[in-house]
């Protein structure tokens, strides 16, 4: 199998080899039509190709949406290859241009396999049913007597087959079928999904031939590195580039455009240094001498707002949702608990940093770039460059993989950079982001804080429970009186606590914003898994209950929750709650398979603890178990576990990598995660004052996947949020000291 990337309509032709003989679908997404073509210059140009039969029986097949290391363009194409029937090792592997008529294509809020696995399938499903029906034209026989079985269509009475390459040609004269009728293989009938396949890209990138955004080299390219303002909001008020003009290679000096609040996911304008290479671009820079107006957001000190947070969240908020009567209730001091939790500003430290390429002719935009949300970006470029909506087809966008994104990438600020100043300069252009630039000026986990409060009840369980929220919310990239997070934001484990509780109220509060806020792996279900987790963990011990129990026992008998019913507007992730239910069961069993997989209640040493905790989060539901040792006041993690139901899984291989990678990200975030800002500016700037989990610092990792039919959830978040809290659980059974203001090292030696 080949992996090809960012081929063109018509290199798409010429790399799939097609020829007037090939059967091609074309289709939209969400589907609504569906098209085959056997004249290269009949071809739709309102469709785009998803499948391509060569007459040598090589399929082709496109992904459309972005690779990151998640295997969504193994991930795709092997769904598509199950409903087509085809054989795997005769697949090639196209990636997508950004493009609208390939549908959603934006990779993030792990929806890319939960929110269209269908309409996935769908595309494999109709080219099959197309080359049957072929088959049964040419054999002269019923349509109910053909099959098609591994790169054939048989006919089952005589066991006569014929190729897909060989149907190619007759398959594409035919009418494409309703896409939402036709008939989808039974999941007991899967050969592909569910199964382990190599990744389409293992080979390139371990030879190093695989293209990421830093790789990109064009005849006549510059290269730009940019000093950005130290305050969000800032301004430039002079520069002196005569000294990093001397610098050999240097060939210009730009000031950005000035970018004003609301700040949105455009550039923090800046002054760029352009090079005949790296190391003089960022020589260069060096020797600039700018001067900054830092602007109101120069106020920010991250220490004291935290501490206004915590003082706001033990103060009634605006309600989100509620039940019963909170507020009139006489608390019984004894059996009531209440704490409050705090997570600083976080970042999502990619290990590749953002960088993008472009061209800019006039109306022309040529753009090489790793990103997350190829339209949005496509979308902020024409802008950027006055165009208008029909001339969008001017900007090519070609979307390489990326070494990492975690929700970084999702933003086009780097990639319009690259355009700004590709046009300025009238020379192919790649703006380079360094690790400092990244962690210093990017986007942020919001610092927040969480109050929880309950009273426990005779049957070790709790009620008259309080939940509160606060911290700036995305949405103030847009709007600057945006205090309070969205309904969608708040759906993020927080307004949709699936207790059997009689009374509940939950509550936010209006915060300001002072960096820019965006979204990182599992957005606020790190702030709000980690409350839940620690609290249900705070009460169980408080109740002298193992902690599985008080989860079994707050959750209450089997049924499906409906969160609206206490008021809250609840999204579900966009997903339908029929299809995708808030279900107690599959919670209770998740919760008792970890804590007998890691054996959790075992004896331990008295220095050694074991944590549980659990979150459903984008559809799919994980618990994670960690046993750790404190000694000396040094915390060492010795053993974690994660129990994943995300229904239906494509690759379990990437799903088992998934929850790895999850394990290895909480624990950067619950031992070490820390973005300070003083005076408006973030204070760390690299690896060695912003850690990220070492190897000789990850533990023995386990991961246990249940085998469901139900529909496929996310996988690439979901395994964050409980990780957190376990480690902090496990770390107060093994010291009596109770973690809750993360990170770790702010009280043990890590």
């Amino acid at each position: 199998m080949n992996a090809i990337e960012n081929v063109s309509r018509r290199g798409f032709l010429k790399v799939a080899g097609i020829t007037s003989g090939t059967f091609i679908l074309g289709m939209n997404l969400p589907i609504a039509s569906a098209q085959a073509k056997s004249s290269i210059e009949g071809l739709s140009h309102e469709l785009n190709f998803f499948v391509s039969i060569a007459s040598d029986s090589m399929v082709t097949l496109v992904c459309h949406r972005s690779e990151m290391g998640q295997g969504i363009r193994t991930s795709v194409p092997q769904i598509i290859a199950e409903e087509l029937e085809a054989d795997w090792q005769k697949v090639n592997v196209v990636q997508a241009k950004a493009d609208a008529k390939y549908g959603p294509q934006g990779t993030a809020g792990s929806a890319s396999i939960r929110s269209h696995f269908t309409s996935i399938r769908q595309i494999g499903a109709v080219a099959r049913d197309m080359l049957e029906h072929a088959a049964a034209n040419i054999w002269q026989v019923q349509r109910n007597s053909v099959k098609a079985e591994k790169h054939y269509v048989v006919h089952t009475a005589t066991g006569e087959k014929i190729s897909f390459g060989e149907l190619a040609s007759h398959a594409a004269k035919l009418t494409p079928p309703d896409s939402s009728k036709v008939k989808l293989k039974n999941s007991a009938d899967f050969s592909l999904i569910g199964k382990d396949v190599k990744l389409v890209d293992l080979d390139n990138i371990v030879d190093g031939k695989a293209q990421y955004a830093q790789d990109i080299q064009l005849d006549d390219m510059l290269i730009a590195t940019i000093v950005r303002p130290p305050v969000v909001g800032g301004s430039l008020i002079s520069f002196d580039a005569s000294e990093a003009l001397k610098v050999k290679g240097v060939v210009d000096v730009i000031a950005l455009k000035p970018r004003s609040i609301p700040v949105t996911t455009n550039p923090l304008s800046g002054v760029a240094v352009l090079a005949n290479n790296t190391w003089a671009a960022m020589e260069g820079r060096k020797k600039l001498k700018i001067k900054w107006q830092d602007g109101e957001k120069a106020s920010h000190n991250s220490s004291e707002f935290i501490k206004q947070l915590a003082k706001q969240v033990n103060l009634q908020g605006e309600t989100v949702a509620k039940k019963g009567d909170i507020y009139n209730h006489k608390y019984n001091d004894e059996n009531t608990i209440e704490a409050t939790y705090t997570v600083p500003y976080i970042h999502h430290a990619p290990m590749e940093t953002p960088a993008a390429t472009a061209i800019v002719e006039g109306k022309k935009c040529t753009i090489w770039a790793g990103t997350q949300n190829p339209q949005w970006a496509k979308s902020n470029v024409a802008k950027e460059l006055g165009l208008g909506k029909e001339e969008h087809d001017n900007i090519e966008l070609n979307v390489t993989l990326m070494g990492g994104a975690f929700g970084r990438k999702s933003k086009a600020d780097f990639i319009i950079e690259a355009v700004e100043l590709a046009r300025a300069s009238k020379r192919p252009v790649k703006v380079i982001w360094s690790r400092e630039d990244d962690i210093q000026h990017g986007f942020y986990h919001s610092i927040s804080a969480n109050y929880c409060k309950a009273e426990l009840t005779g049957k070790g369980s709790a009620d008259f429970w309080v939940s509160r929220n606060a911290y700036p919310p995305i949405g103030w990239l847009w709007d600057p009186e945006a205090k309070m997070p969205s309904d969608d934001q708040l759906a993020l484990g927080f307004g949709d606590i699936p207790f059997a509780l009689n009374n509940l109220s939950i509550e936010k509060h209006a915060v300001d914003s002072f960096v820019r806020p965006g979204w990182v792996r599992s957005v606020a279900c790190i702030n709000n898994g980690f409350a839940l987790g620690s609290f249900v963990d705070e009460l169980a011990v408080k109740a002298k209950l193992p902690t599985r129990q008080m989860w079994l026992n707050l959750l209450g008998d089997d049924r499906h929750v409906d969160p609206n019913k206490n008021g809250f507007k609840y999204s579900n992730y966009n997903l339908a709650l029929s299809d995708h239910p808030v279900d107690t069961r599959r919670m209770k069993d998740l919760i008792n398979l970890i804590s007998d997989k890691a054996n959790v209640e075992q004896e331990l040493p008295e220095y050694q603890g074991w944590g549980i905790s659990f979150l459903r989060s984008f559809g799919s539901f994980v618990a994670a178990a960690t046993k750790v040792e404190v000694v000396n006041n040094k915390v060492t993690v010795l053993e974690m576990h994660t129990a994943v139901d995300c229904g239906i899984v494509v690759t379990p291989d990437r799903v088992k990598a998934q929850m790895e990678g999850a394990m290895v990200f909480g624990l950067s975030i619950a031992l070490m995660g820390e973005i300070s800002v003083e005076e408006g500016k973030v204070q760390q700037s690299n690896f060695h004052d912003y850690p990220v989990t070492r190897m000789n610092q990850v533990p023995e990792l386990h991961v246990h996947i249940v085998k469901s039919d139900a529909p496929p959830g996310g996988i690439g978040e979901p395994g964050v949020p409980p990780v957190a809290p376990s480690i902090t659980n496990a770390i107060y059974h093994a010291s009596k000291t109770r973690i809750r203001d993360l990170p770790v090292n702010k009280v043990f030696t890590i």
